[in-house]
């Protein structure tokens, strides 16, 4: 059975509320959408069908402007209504697309809330063409690492413990052992890494919250944290020219369906 990490629940929710202000990152998803995309002119296959998956209205433009046709899905209806022409809501965990559906499927930050990744993938797999491609891109092991850092120390100093606030990161060295596993060929992993400068430390979390990547642990703490945590936890950040950095490992997966 599938340990249930995450609270799909509540990533729904967050999802739901973010459609209204992801607008204020698009930016950010818009450029990791694009450095996913690259490796399309790496391979001389044309690709005429794709599913946009969880792409918060980044991907499925990008991928029309390629003359790509795009069917695209998320967790959330309202999100999933931000992408434009055909879009569905459709929970990763249990895609409702028929085998054979699509010649390409890209999967830009969405899967990192999916509680059994080996399971979603497998299903992308199946959703995909016999020679199909699988573009998808993770958080790594590393990201935000900098504020999970802060947060613990803060929050044990002020209470003598801490609870789970940022979400678990998988490793690069395991992304391209999960593609073989769900059955993927020339499985490929490689690192792309994304450094944030922001003035106001706030202006991190209130982004956090915009892209609706807010805490959805299972084990979360849901009271109400002590005033002081969040302030002193982002005073702790580093600073590089009087601004916080905050760093995006990304984890960039390339699959192939079996021909």
């Amino acid at each position: 059975m599938t340990p249930e990490v995450f609270d799909r629940s509540a990533v729904r929710r967050h999802r739901d509320r973010a459609a209204r202000t992801v607008d204020r990152v698009a930016d950010v998803l818009r450029d990791a959408a694009e450095r996913l995309l690259d490796r399309l002119d790496d391979t001389t296959q044309r690709f005429t069908q794709a599913l946009d998956v969880g792409g918060r209205g980044a991907v499925a433009p990008l991928l029309r402007a390629r003359g790509i046709d795009v069917v695209s899905c998320d967790l959330s209806p309202a999100m999933a209504a931000r992408n434009g022409a055909a879009a569905v809501a459709a929970d990763e965990e249990f895609l409702p697309f028929a085998p054979d559906s699509f010649d390409l499927v890209v999967a830009s930050l969405s899967l990192h809330w999916v509680n059994d990744l080996p399971g979603a993938l497998i299903q992308l797999r199946l959703a995909l063409r016999p020679g199909g491609l699988l573009l998808a891109s993770l958080p790594a092991l590393g990201t935000l690492a900098e504020l999970r850092q802060a947060l613990t120390e803060a929050e044990a100093a002020l209470t003598g413990g801490a609870a789970p606030r940022v979400s678990p990161f998988v490793e690069l060295r395991d992304c391209a052992a999960l593609l073989q596993r769900a059955g993927f060929t020339l499985p490929v992993a490689d690192l792309d890494e994304l450094r944030l400068l922001y003035a106001d430390p706030l202006a991190l979390l209130r982004d956090l919250r915009a892209a609706g990547e807010t805490n959805a642990l299972c084990a979360r703490d849901r009271r109400t944290p002590p005033r002081a945590l969040f302030p002193a936890a982002l005073a702790a950040l580093p600073q590089s020219a009087e601004r916080v950095a905050v760093t995006l490992r990304l984890a960039c997966m390339t699959g192939w369906a079996p021909s």
